[in-house]
């Protein structure tokens, strides 16, 4: 556990960075620091391995004082990946993850051995070892930071904007690598960003900071979506926030249609809309009631993209909502956990669960 009590950090120009600062951050769970510019979030985070030590208060770690200890071995026992991953451009990418194990007095063979395996966690091919990080794409930088970062197994990960420097469509699949990493390793993560749509997906519990580094509200993504705290937060929050907000209701129970649908290199059959489907009941895309040709087989020419899939296994209203105004019928995809469609979802289904669960809170 990471205590903060009364922390300040205030610079020798007078600038207080941070503001009396009182938070605990639980274990085993994402905790999200975000906010705009200049409020305080970046320098709460690297208050806690001492790269910024505080003016005033205390952080505990597990009812330990970080200031307590030497800085280096406290560091050495926490993960830190930095925007840009921050790695040596001399070091292969094997050896750039094994840094932190060598620093602790591993052999070499071990080292690299650790390496090899975070390699393979983190989603890099075996061939990319012997490479360097000028060889590397944005998005494998980062993961190569993050497998360095877990390389001597730390209880705690900080994490200081570490994808804001990719495009958003690789930028969303290290959230939901990191997603998919935590529910394997549970770490402690303490992770900072200034984009409220990351905080919200990523976060377990998020801290909003204002301006001057003030803590404005500590809460889970859902209260934080539906009960903001003041102005401030409700502003930064965003005026699309109650649809964010569906992410977090359950879409258990949602009613699914019947769904016509035609395999690629059958007949087209009438119709408006059709949804393809390939030979595993998997759907590829619809065919739209003016592409069809009196009964010719349907081609891969012929479809339109269907939009998103709502997956019922694990899918929230927003994914129910999203797939159903996606779709170019207006009837979202259904789909099981192996990709099988199973049904569809129109729009208005969704809203009266909405107003279902609305009524049962």
């Amino acid at each position: 556990m990471i205590e903060f009590r009364g922390v300040t950090k205030r610079f020798p120009d007078g600038t207080v960075a941070v503001d009396e600062l009182d938070l605990t951050v639980t274990d085993g769970g994402i905790t999200v620091f975000v906010g705009p510019s200049g409020c305080g979030k970046t320098t709460s985070l690297r208050m806690i391995n001492r790269m910024i030590e505080p003016s005033g208060g205390t952080i505990e770690i597990d009812g330990t004082d970080v200031m307590s200890g030497d800085a280096a071995h406290l560091r050495r026992g926490i993960g830190y990946v930095i925007q840009q991953a921050g790695l040596f451009p001399h070091r292969t990418i094997l050896d750039n993850i094994a840094t932190v194990p060598m620093l602790l007095g591993w052999s070499r063979a071990k080292a690299r051995s650790r390496a090899g395996e975070l390699m393979e966690i983190v989603g890099l091919a075996p061939e990319m070892a012997k490479r360097y990080p000028s060889q590397l794409s944005g998005g494998q930088q980062q993961r190569v930071g993050v497998a360095r970062a877990l390389a001597a197994d730390p209880p705690i990960l900080l994490m200081d904007e570490p994808f804001s420097a990719v495009d958003p469509v690789v930028r969303e699949s290290l959230q939901d690598e990191l997603l998919r990493l935590q529910a394997e390793l549970s770490k402690t993560i303490v992770f900072v960003t200034h984009d409220i749509d990351e905080a919200v997906k990523l976060g377990d519990k998020v801290a909003v900071f204002r301006t001057g580094g003030v803590l404005a509200q500590y809460d889970e993504p859902g209260h934080l979506l539906a009960r903001p705290a003041d102005d401030f937060v409700d502003g930064f929050v965003g005026r699309d926030r109650g649809y964010r907000g569906l992410g977090f209701l359950s879409a258990d129970g949602l009613p699914l249609g019947a769904l016509e649908t035609v395999r690629l290199g059958s007949p087209a059959p009438s119709g408006d809309w059709t949804l393809v489907v390939d030979d595993a009941d998997r759907p590829q895309g619809w065919l739209a009631g003016r592409d069809r040709t009196d009964g010719a087989p349907v081609t891969a020419e012929h479809l339109v993209p269907g939009g998103s899939l709502y997956d019922v296994t694990s899918g929230s209203l927003r994914s129910a909502l999203d797939a159903a105004l996606s779709s170019p019928s207006g009837r979202g995809v259904a789909v099981d956990a192996d990709g099988r469609v199973v049904g569809s979802i129109g729009a208005d289904d969704v809203l009266a669960a909405l107003a279902t669960a609305r009524a049962a809170a």
